[in-house]
């Protein structure tokens, strides 16, 4: 199948004001985040001239893994030494942690069948995973993933991480909300912006070396974002990723970063992917 984005290398991220189009790479210009006009203007609005053209970087795939190619991954998380994944769908919720040579599911927690599983995050000795229209945060034991209870916020819960003193939640726009990790009270919120506009559909999220990345909901790009202005200062490019799993589902589309800090690995997956990535980044 013909991938809408390879046909017409386009993928169009909503802004305010004027939509942005993130232009893939053609053979002879590199890659730039380009206004859209509405309809009603006659030129679309100028980039502020201090914005910072965020660079396109190639992801070097390093390693494959097995992944369970039923899970509809919505979270996915390294945490002392081992992977967990928070998978999706009414009555297929679940949190599990999973052996990263074999793919296999070691243990798992499950949620409640009328909960549709989101985010997952690791704090201290626990892991948080989100709901998408409940408002319902499951804690668990990371180490035996049985249920510490649970805590309440306000709005969809989309994506999860920590940056060791905050839960930091996506919910589908452009904002990521900050959470004191032990009672999920709201501290700050933050408008993620690319060129000066903002940026919706962020989802599944991860912290890296003092930045958040997060997918972007049915495209095949990494956000790397700066928690304090919310700017995006590099987009990472997964689509030979995308091409190599050749998904013909609509929705088994990239989502699901995890980063183990202590060996430096960055993985990837996708919702209903039979692969796992271990990526690299050029330096930048």
């Amino acid at each position: 199948m013909r991938l809408r984005w390879l046909v017409i290398p386009t993928v169009a991220l909503a802004a305010t004001g004027a939509a942005l189009t993130l232009r893939a790479p053609g053979p002879s210009a590199p890659a730039q985040a380009t206004p859209t006009p509405p309809a009603a203007a006659s030129a679309p609005p100028a980039a502020s001239p201090d914005v910072a053209e965020p660079p396109l970087l190639a992801a070097r795939i390093v390693a494959r893994f097995p992944h369970d190619a039923q899970a509809f991954t919505e979270g996915l998380v390294w945490h002392d030494g081992a992977l967990y994944e928070s998978v999706g769908l009414e009555g297929r919720s679940d949190v599990r942690r999973v052996a990263l040579a074999s793919g296999k599911v070691t243990q798992r927690g499950v949620i409640p069948p009328a909960q549709f599983g989101e985010g997952l995050a690791a704090y201290e000795d626990r892991l948080v995973s989100l709901t998408w229209h409940d408002g319902v945060a499951h804690l668990w034991s990371a180490r035996t993933l049985k249920s510490l209870g649970t805590a309440r916020y306000n709005g969809e819960g989309w994506g999860l991480t920590s940056d060791g003193r905050s839960l930091i939640r996506s919910d589908g726009s452009a904002t990521l909300t900050f959470h004191d990790p032990v009672t999920l009270a709201e501290q700050r919120r933050l408008t993620v912006t690319l060129r000066g506009r903002s940026v919706t559909q962020l989802n599944e999220l991860e912290w890296v070396d003092g930045q958040v990345l997060a997918n972007v909901w049915h495209t095949p790009f990494l956000l790397r974002i700066n928690p304090a202005s919310g700017a995006v200062t590099a987009i990472i490019d997964l689509r030979p990723l995308v091409v190599e799993v050749a998904a013909t589902n609509p929705e088994a589309v990239a989502n699901g970063i995890a980063w183990d800090a202590t060996k430096r690995r960055l993985f990837v997956t996708g919702k209903l992917w039979p692969t796992l990535f271990e990526i690299a980044l050029p330096t930048n």
